[in-house]
């Protein structure tokens, strides 16, 4: 098998093997110079590994690159900073091509072969589903930065954790009550056909239910379709709302084939920001996007009253005004999700600290350390807003924004609060054994 491993250094910057094997070979080299100590003589030294689960190829592929560019930008910060427990963080990347196999076995890599001290970063749900697992019987702690209800279900391990970004069930309960009120009152939903999308399907219609909405019809669409149209004469003609939600490289050929379809006279749309995620908005044939809205967890555009720590965050990943990496407006971000990333490594920070963690022997002690946190507060570690953390389910609570697009633009129109999210939790993994 090809070694697709990638090491990022203390600054965040990424290291091909043959830099890292010359650093190693000079700093060999350095042993015997007055007060030198080797990280294998000074364990307290050594880098902590953060082993990052990354698809950077695969349906993912768009989400993986700025996941990795998010990563980079809070270790630069992190490090910079004195670090972790005043040990410098290194990320190790291994490409697990956005599939469940291929992702059990980077878990299973990470542990054995690059003796990470954790893992992180994963995106897609079915991936996370399918390495949760090989986590759990590793013990090696598992933090991911997918949305999907997985974790809070308590239906993974105790090893899993999904600190940084809330959940599809949360997010549905909380753009409910908007939708029923401003869109329409029947809604059609199209969604892909795998985990992520099953969150939706299972979770929207009963939120919708209680605001005196409903919906009408169910539309799955496999995440790796090319080709859409044929799908949307299944849109009953009494629609009000379309709910679309679709992720892969296909998804401005969706977007642009239900213009197509519906021309100037169409329902209401109300898209998850997944189905432009990476997507200029202002591409050709997205005009009919014009006055529909979409949900953000992080508005991809600078907003009038972003606060000195979203614009910190904003200059420090890269991005823009408009979203897109700073001078390629072209290289468009995955802003409603990656932000996560950064709010996750900075909760495994605060975690390890809090937990005294040295080594991979207190790994247990990291579980319990993250089970204990409660709450974070909006600022610097957490540019997205305040979130709660519930320990017995892994999951955080956070806000979520419904923006419109209006002159090319998307601009938040409502945000919503924690607590119209919140629900009660399914089980609780501080029972479980470690």
């Amino acid at each position: 098998m090809t070694d697709k491993s990638r090491i990022l250094g203390p600054d965040g910057l990424r290291l091909n093997r043959r830099t890292a094997l010359r650093g190693l070979a000079a700093t060999a080299g350095l042993a015997a110079a007055p007060g030198f100590v080797r990280y294998a003589q000074a364990q307290s030294s050594a880098p902590i590994k953060i082993g990052f689960q990354s698809h950077r190829t695969g349906i993912g592929a768009a989400y993986g690159r700025w996941y990795e560019k998010t990563t980079a930008a809070a270790v630069k910060l992190i490090n910079d900073a004195g670090g972790i427990t005043g040990r410098p963080v290194e990320i190790v990347i291994e490409d697990d091509g956005t599939d469940p196999k291929r992702g059990a076995e980077v878990v299973a890599k990470f542990a054995s072969q690059h003796k990470t001290d954790i893992v992180f970063g994963t995106l897609f749900s079915h991936v996370v589903i399918g390495s949760a697992p090989t986590a759990g019987e590793l013990k090696i702690p598992y933090y991911v930065v997918s949305e999907g209800h997985h974790v809070a279900s308590t239906k993974l391990n105790r090893y899993c954790f999904q600190p940084g970004i809330t959940d599809v069930k949360s997010q549905v309960q909380s753009v409910a009550p908007w939708i029923a009120a401003n869109a329409g009152k029947k809604v059609t939903m199209i969604y892909p056909d795998f985990a992520f999308g099953y969150d939706h399907r299972d979770y929207l219609p009963p939120a919708l239910k209680a605001q005196g909405a409903e919906v009408i019809a169910q539309i799955a669409i496999p995440p790796t379709e090319s080709s859409f149209t044929r799908y949307f004469p299944q849109i009953p003609a009494e629609t009000d709302v379309i709910y679309h939600v679709m992720v892969g490289p296909a998804v401005l050929t969706f977007v642009k084939e239900l213009g197509e379809f519906y021309g100037s006279n169409r329902p209401q749309l109300f898209g998850f920001i997944d189905s432009l995620e990476a997507v200029d908005i202002n591409s050709p044939g997205l005009e009919f996007l014009d006055g529909s809205h979409f949900w953000e967890g992080s508005p991809r555009y600078a907003q009038e009253n972003d606060s000195d720590a979203q614009k910190a965050y904003r200059t420090a990943v890269g991005i823009d005004e408009n979203g897109a990496a700073v001078g390629d407006p072209k290289d468009v971000s995955t802003a409603a999700h990656m932000f996560g990333c950064w709010e996750t490594l900075y909760v495994i920070k605060k975690a390890m600290e809090d937990a005294g963690y040295k080594g991979p022997e207190d790994r247990g002690k990291l579980v319990e350390a993250t089970e204990a946190l409660t709450e974070f507060k909006e600022g610097p570690e957490h540019p997205q807003g305040d979130k709660t953390f519930n320990g017995k389910i892994h999951q955080c609570f956070g806000h979520q924004n419904i923006s419109k697009v209006e002159g090319g633009k998307l601009k938040v129109v409502h945000r919503t609060s924690i607590e119209d999210g919140m629900y009660e939790a399914e089980g609780d993994y501080t029972t479980q054994p470690l």
